[in-house]
């Protein structure tokens, strides 16, 4: 029974880092590359959504903390 949990504990923090790595790159990467940085005004906008990323991302190891031996 460990097996099937542990495996869904990895499935709901491989879900949540893909929703993490979704957040930081719609903050970050996709301004980067869209030139959206010489508009101005982005920085809060970017922090807001790095710092939910880095949120969501670690909600994913507290997750991985309930795996079981």
């Amino acid at each position: 029974m460990h097996t099937i949990h542990n495996a869904r504990v990895q499935l709901l923090a491989t879900a949540l880092n893909n929703l993490a790595l979704a957040f930081i790159v719609a903050g970050f990467v996709a301004p980067a590359v869209s030139g959206q940085w010489q508009a101005g005004g982005r920085l809060l906008a970017t922090v807001a959504w790095l710092g939910a990323g880095l949120m969501i991302h670690s909600a994913a190891q507290a997750v991985l903390g309930r795996l079981r031996q």
